[in-house]
């Protein structure tokens, strides 16, 4: 039986791990569509000073590819982007690439049995299996604030820094005080004029465990791999110990709560500034952040807080609600991104042309947040309820990437054409996860996890060892397996 073949939309990391595990399994028919000229997802965007995971590095790598030459154990961008080029170089992942290819819309033709991918540029690719990749944190999002265009000086998203600006000696007001302005605002407090800061709801800062790895240490990571192995196992049990407290456990989450209160007591002497700074809402139900020098540079004289509703962003600054506006010459946006809005809003069609926005009308779902009845051959990574809340989205990557080649074995091993996820099996499933969400604190606020609504769609709300058990084995009893007669398999073009 001939190989399938694949398209992958996206080379960051969730398209980068598909590729590799289909190429160590010996499948080579794919081709990675990526939008931009280099690889890289939100490593490659997100340039902004100060820009870094907060997972540390040997467990935000792929397990099979350690680094051990990795210079802290917190990483910065350009690093972790140099890592994704590496990987995708040793593993000779570049000629199946396809740059300034923007996949806009798929569409399954029962008939032939196959995707029918259309890019932005017009062009048609046609592939047995559909992997789109594209992740929950690539669409950056301004606030519909009153007047936003109105702003006469340069505005721009953290996720698309404008280097050329000058910030020194300037006014800068930022909105938002999410992980993107927890590590930029440091890194700009000590050059601007003035830099004042709008903060919706103060979030949870804990330190920041962070260090540079020594000449001997690198040295060791490379002559004794157990080593780094060893430290990666520590922060997968810290993460996995964590994710108790997000589903109620109240020692955790009382441990993780007297930790960053006492780290902002240590670091922010000013009571009136540190009420400012002392989060309303149970400890992660928003998203828990990790610094040691965002409470010092708020502290600053430069530097103001401000806590009240923005009215209206004028040509010279920000309004807030007590009539009060507060002139800037430049606008930075620290607002996150559009995490519930899977796919980017893609025009994906599938069986008898249903369209996945339907599907997803009340909110994106997928059995294993991998796939949707009625899309055949379709596997989403980093999909519906997979991010976490503690722990590394690479190892649920891989984990998914694992269960996608299952798939694709199948489909080469035997006859038939397409393998459809069982409607009741995907509405068990996600029952089961919304019910163990409403249980979990991300219930308790408002957030990027939560839709208006109140349904969680982002969040996995176990630990990652279960992930893995629950992936390890594709089950073909979950799918419908359909043979369309006459059909082979569909040469990628």
């Amino acid at each position: 039986m001939s190989s399938p073949s694949i398209l992958i939309a996206g080379s960051g990391f969730g398209g980068i791990a598909v590729a590799i595990e289909l190429k160590r399994a010996g499948f080579h028919q794919f081709t990675l569509l990526e939008k931009a000229a280099e690889i890289g997802g939100v490593w490659r965007e997100n340039t902004y000073p100060g820009a870094a995971c907060d997972v540390p590095s040997p467990y935000y790598s792929l397990s099979y590819e350690p680094n051990p030459a990795w210079p802290t154990r917190y990483s910065l961008q350009a690093d972790i982007h140099a890592y994704m080029k590496h990987v995708v170089e040793k593993y000779d992942l570049a000629r199946h690439i396809r740059f300034g290819a923007e996949v806009v819309g798929a569409a399954f033709e029962r008939e032939t049995a196959s995707w029918r991918v259309r890019t932005a540029d017009g062009a048609e690719h046609v592939a047995n299996v559909f992997v789109p990749a594209l992740g929950q944190l690539s669409r950056p999002v301004r606030p519909d604030i009153p007047g936003r265009e109105t702003f006469a000086g340069p505005a721009f998203h953290s996720a698309e820094w404008a280097h050329g600006c000058e910030l020194a000696g300037k006014r800068v007001a930022v909105i938002g005080t999410g992980a993107s302005a927890i590590q930029f605002v440091p890194k700009i407090q000590p050059e601007v004029a003035r830099l004042t800061l709008f903060q919706r709801a103060a979030p949870y800062v804990v330190p920041k465990p962070d260090r540079e790895y020594s000449g001997w240490q690198r040295r060791l990571f490379r002559a004794l791999p157990p080593a780094q192995s060893l430290e990666r196992l520590l922060f997968w049990s810290a993460g996995e110990l964590s994710v108790f407290g997000l589903n109620g456990n109240k020692k955790v989450a009382g441990l993780i709560g007297w930790i960053a209160r006492k780290h902002l007591d240590r670091q922010v002497a000013d009571p009136a500034l540190r009420a400012k700074l002392t989060p309303d809402y149970p400890i992660g139900c928003k998203r828990v952040l990790f610094a040691n020098d965002y409470y010092p540079a708020v502290t600053q004289s430069n530097v103001d807080v401000q806590t009240g509703a923005i009215a209206e962003i004028t040509p010279g600054g920000v309004r807030t609600a007590d009539d009060i506006e507060h002139p800037a010459d430049v606008l930075v946006y620290g607002t996150g991104f559009a995490a519930t809005d899977f796919l980017g809003g893609l025009d994906v069609r599938g069986l008898d042309g249903r369209e996945l926005k339907d599907a997803w009308a009340g909110g994106a779902r997928a059995y294993l947040g991998l796939t949707v009845p009625g899309f055949p051959n379709l596997f989403c990574v980093y999909g519906p309820n997979t991010n976490l809340g503690s722990g590394s989205i690479i190892y649920m990557i891989e984990r998914q990437a694992s269960y996608i080649r299952q798939a694709v074995e199948h489909l080469s091993a035997t006859a038939p054409s397409y393998l459809d996820v069982r409607a009741e099996v995907e509405r068990d499933y996600d029952e089961e996860i919304q019910g163990r969400l409403a249980h979990s604190v991300w219930t308790l606020c408002s957030s990027w996890y939560r839709q208006a609504n109140g349904r969680v769609p982002t969040n996995w709300p176990g630990t990652v060892s279960e992930y893995d058990r629950r992936t390890k084995i594709l089950a073909l009893t979950d799918y419908r397996t359909v043979t369309v007669p006459g059909v082979a398999k569909a040469a990628l073009r």
